[in-house]
């Protein structure tokens, strides 16, 4: 049984408040965008987890795919040994929920080969376990972030038609580093009502991450002013990662952008 998993953007990020354990209050829109990796799980005679693509840092066993396996075993203990092949094709480091994605998706495909009939509430809270990120890719919809992003409320964003266009330059933000510096603060705006014109977003749709990173990194603010240069109507940092994406309402011309980039485009 194969699946795709897709990455996300946020729209908007605000970094409300610190939490007594350790993590922070956030308050953001995340959107699933039409970049995939693909996740093939069969039953085997034993467990094998195996990759290509994009080199994935770290030891096996702190894939966030075999966490998830090892999770649902807790409570289901005649789940078969499987084979895992994952195709890594998002970024990591990027902002995009790649990980995340892989993780909710292998609930999900888990829950189907396995024939588990667990409702999607059921298969959040697994995900919530796994990491913040992970309950969004559940259902996979435009949804309100709120909690330590695992709190999740049905949004209506239309980005339907609209062209985008990633840029990644070769950069990490570890998720500590980019919340050294934030000063977590009530939004100046309401975030939903921000959404509901396009128009405004330029001037009104901010992530947090933004003011503290580019300083250090100036070559994401550069990214950012090109997109707009280009023809974006939106454009902005995507998570605390170090990807910058531009939403525009018709194809631009092809970015001239330096060979180590990693560039996607494409439509919503």
């Amino acid at each position: 049984m194969i699946s795709f998993p897709n990455a996300k953007i946020n729209l908007g990020l605000h970094i409300t408040s610190k939490r007594r354990d350790g993590y922070h209050d956030i308050e953001t829109c995340m959107v699933p965008i039409p970049l995939y990796d693909a996740l093939e799980m069969i039953v085997d005679k034993k467990t094998v987890f195996e990759t290509s693509g994009l080199n994935i840092p770290g030891e096996e066993k702190d894939n966030l795919i075999l966490k998830a396996l090892k999770l649902l075993r807790k409570d289901f203990n005649d789940i078969p040994q499987v084979h895992i092949h994952l195709h890594k094709n998002i970024p990591m480091g990027a902002g995009l929920g790649g990980g995340s994605a892989d993780a909710a998706f292998a609930i999900t495909l888990m829950n189907q080969l396995f024939e588990l009939y667990l409702e999607d509430w059921f298969l959040e809270d697994y995900a919530a376990e796994l990491g913040s990120d992970c309950p969004f890719f559940i259902q996979n919809r435009p949804k309100i972030a709120t909690g330590r992003g695992e709190i999740l409320e049905p949004v209506e964003v239309n980005l339907k038609g609209d062209h985008i266009v990633l840029v990644k330059p070769p950069v990490h933000i570890g998720t500590k580093e980019a919340y050294a510096g934030v000063k977590p603060q009530a939004p100046k705006n309401n975030l939903k009502e921000i959404l509901k014109d396009k128009s405004s977003w330029r001037e009104l749709l901010v992530n947090d991450f933004e003011a503290n990173i580019f300083p250090q990194y100036p070559e994401l603010a550069e990214i950012k002013a090109k997109l707009y240069e280009m023809g974006a109507y939106y454009a902005a940092m995507s998570g605390s990662g170090s990807t910058v994406f531009g939403l525009f309402k018709e194809t631009p011309a092809k970015g001239n952008w330096p060979s180590e980039y990693f560039i996607f485009e494409g439509y919503v």
